[in-house]
């Protein structure tokens, strides 16, 4: 997934021309954007195989309770810890809004 973030700022036509036409990129960057489409499937695939994992040695009620405090962090971290970091730190006027 970091390779198809990076890609965005190294890739001098990234915001110009499509990745996956193939009248306009080289091999490489197609391939690459190609590659990164089996990334959120996966990532998807190994989160209910760990859960299922997860769950063959605990009750419903323990994978239930287990999901839902894991789910609620994940919120919290996400609201609370990201939009801190990348709104109330100092300074950050000098780093984002030049």
């Amino acid at each position: 997934m970091a390779l198809d973030h990076v890609r965005d700022y190294f890739f001098f036509g990234s915001f110009t021309s499509n990745p996956t036409d193939l009248d306009s990129t080289t091999p490489l960057l197609f391939y690459t954007r190609i590659i990164t489409h089996y990334c959120a499937p996966v990532f998807v695939l190994l989160t209910g195989t760990s859960a299922y994992l997860y769950g063959t040695k605990k009750n419903k009620r323990d994978l239930s309770k287990f999901l839902l405090t894991r789910g609620i962090w994940l919120i919290f971290l996400e609201i609370i810890v990201n939009n801190f970091i990348w709104f109330l730190i100092p300074l950050t006027h000098l780093l984002f809004y030049k």
